[in-house]
């Protein structure tokens, strides 16, 4: 089988890791571009800052395709300084992996970039799709400062002159898995020390995927050719908030 090189920007992070793992065995060479390096790192390593061009720009000159995950973790107090590394690690990878596709002799073919399906309104009348405009805040939700984040990382991917390579915005919700810096280990060890339970009403929407399931929709864009522009990575139903937390 050809092997197809493919670029992960923040891949050594718990999506990075996993979508590397899935894809390999399908033919795929995963390259993680990382902050710092891992001498018992299971794939191919370039080390790079995710604000700057430097000598990883060269690996993606031929590659097949490049997804780029980088972003703070979210998992943090909103403070001015975590507000502004998560929003500035998200729109800076964006820009600079659009500088380095820009450079290439021979541009990956195909570029997915991370995005949040926070930026749809919060609602509890029909699903939200991919034609929805509807990325108002809501008092409810707090979630002004999550949106601006969510259109600004957009944003950057538009921007982004590189017209020999397909862009993807994948709008990606909740991606539970068990693997170690996945959201849904927090989220368990919180419940078991009885801090779960409902929050407020119970009866607000949660948007999840299982993390098999995301790395299968995002082999499905990479190998449709004719999709660009936003995809939305969700399980098709989403959970009421009170019944997600009581299974």
């Amino acid at each position: 089988m050809s092997t197809r090189r493919i670029i992960l920007g923040g891949g050594s992070g718990f999506l990075g890791q996993r979508i590397a793992t899935f894809l390999q065995p399908l033919g795929w060479e995963p390259v993680i571009l990382s902050r710092s390096s891992d001498s018992k790192a299971r794939f191919r390593e370039m080390q790079w800052d995710a604000k700057t061009v430097g000598p990883w720009v060269d690996t993606l000159d031929g590659a097949e395709a490049v997804i780029n995950l980088t972003g703070r973790s979210v998992n943090c107090r909103y403070t001015a300084k975590n507000r502004r590394a998560i929003m500035d690690s998200r729109v800076d990878s964006t820009r600079v992996v659009g500088e380095a596709i820009a450079r290439c002799s021979q541009p990956p073919r195909t570029w997915l970039n991370a995005s949040t399906a926070t930026l749809y309104q919060h609602t509890f009348g029909p699903a939200h799709d991919e034609t929805s405009t509807a990325f108002g805040a809501t008092i409810d939700a707090k979630d002004a400062f999550s949106v601006s984040v969510g259109r600004a990382w957009e944003k950057a991917l538009t921007d982004a002159l590189v017209p020999q390579t397909r862009k993807v915005a994948l709008r990606a919700t909740i991606v539970f898995g068990t693997v170690r810096g996945g959201v849904f280990q927090v989220m368990r060890r919180l419940a078991k020390l009885g801090l779960g339970g409902r929050m407020g009403s119970g009866h607000q929407y949660v948007s999840w995927i299982h993390e098999e399931d995301f790395c299968r929709a995002v082999e499905w864009v990479l190998t449709h050719e004719e999709l660009s522009g936003p995809v939305n990575i969700a399980a098709p139903n989403p959970l009421a908030n009170a019944e997600m937390m009581a299974s």
